[in-house]
């Protein structure tokens, strides 16, 4: 860290750098900076836009997936893994397979199956037959009757056992062709269920995995939610039928889903937002700062302003307990006093302080970097030290 002696010669150095510029015309707390001088300091520009956005703050907030976009593969009968068919992180489609999984149970369920249509397709003949002696007045009503019950009973085992085995994932057409006398199949294959992204695998080839083992974990990372940690102090100034959130330092927008009402060992409450816009490149577990709507009933909330702006921290000044920003002016700069309104999370919303000479208009230009350098031309000719 630079010793305050060599750090004020620093600092008269860059305010000596722009007065050795054209001549500077100074007017109270205007000061002039060219055009040539502004690049050569490095200095960025952000213009002042107007959302009409109430007060609001910034919370620490973590990406999670909603418990409707995440889902488990998992092992429908025991048997061994055969063979992997994706990676991690891969996107997968519908439909698509996942892993082979040879089993014995798969060739008992085939067999039932196989059973159950070759007795139905009796029964149901041996209730035809009937139906026609009764018809002919050979037999009694009775015997048809008890013949098409039977009938009915084992096309009830055979819907069952194609219900069992298009459970555990084989399709319908395999199913079809085993009740018509085909041959079995060896091994099941499972496939994804619906598009997403294979977020982990816990199988591992010639693993032995009993029923409802979990296989894969998979998401659909289409939708997005926040879980923004607010301290239980501002609890009265957030509500989960706020404005929406907006992302700090990203283009991010996200709607209040619930507000949790109990407060944690941490004591914070728990804001779930949905992410509307800006989702692209976040990924669940992620951490960053959004900007959350105060209602203006919290004891740190501030006045319902729509002149305030958001603003970078780094575009601060101050000058004893005043602070400042550099406006951008037809000849340089303007040192505007201004109120900070909210300031955690590196942004901070300001609006002009009372009395000031000229406010804060939307589609101004204000500094947010080489701040210092522009302090020092100001001080150098108009301000203290």
């Amino acid at each position: 860290m630079l010793h305050r002696p060599v750090r004020r010669m620093l600092l008269r150095a860059v305010a000596s750098c722009l007065v050795l510029g054209p001549a500077l015309a100074w007017a109270g707390d205007d000061f002039a900076v060219t055009a040539a001088q502004i690049r050569a300091l490095g200095v960025t520009l952000k213009r002042l836009e107007a959302d009409g956005a109430g007060p609001a703050a910034a919370f620490p907030a973590r990406v999670v997936l909603p418990p409707s976009q995440e889902f488990i593969v998992s092992a429908p009968l025991g048997g061994v893994v055969e063979r992997l068919l994706v990676n991690e992180n891969e996107a997968v489609r519908a439909g698509q397979p996942l892993l082979r999984l040879l089993s014995p149970e798969l060739g008992e369920a085939q067999l039932r199956l196989t059973e159950a249509a070759s007795k139905a397709r009796l029964s149901r003949q041996l209730a035809e037959r009937e139906r026609r002696l009764f018809d002919e007045g050979v037999i009694a009503q009775r015997r048809v009757l008890e013949a098409e019950a039977a009938a009915a009973e084992d096309q009830a085992r055979l819907s069952q056992a194609e219900s069992a085995l298009r459970l555990m994932g084989l399709d319908s057409d395999v199913i079809r062709r085993v009740a018509e006398g085909g041959a079995p199949v060896d091994a099941l294959l499972l496939r994804a269920r619906q598009a997403g992204t294979v977020l982990q695998i816990d199988a591992r080839i010639g693993q032995r995995a009993q029923a409802a083992d979990a296989l894969l974990r998979l998401a659909d990372m289409r939708r997005l939610w926040l879980e923004v940690q607010i301290p239980a102090a501002q609890r009265d100034a957030v509500s989960a039928s706020a404005g929406p959130l907006s992302g700090v330092g990203r283009s991010l927008s996200a709607r209040p889903v619930s507000l949790t009402p109990t407060v944690s060992d941490a004591q914070t409450l728990t804001l779930r937002a949905e992410v509307q816009r800006g989702s692209e490149g976040l990924r669940p577990g992620d951490v960053l700062q959004v900007n959350v709507p105060l209602s203006g009933r919290g004891r740190d909330s501030g006045p319902a302003a729509a002149d305030s702006f958001a603003l970078p921290l780094a575009a601060l000044t101050r000058q004893g307990e005043q602070a400042y920003v550099f406006v951008r002016s037809a000849q340089g700069f303007t040192a505007t006093p201004v109120q900070v309104q909210d300031g955690p999370g590196g942004t901070v919303r300001v609006r002009s302080a009372p009395g000031a000479a000229r406010a804060l208009q939307a589609g101004q230009e204000v500094a947010v970097s080489a701040v210092i350098a522009l302090k020092a031309a100001w001080q150098g000719k108009g301000g203290g030290d």
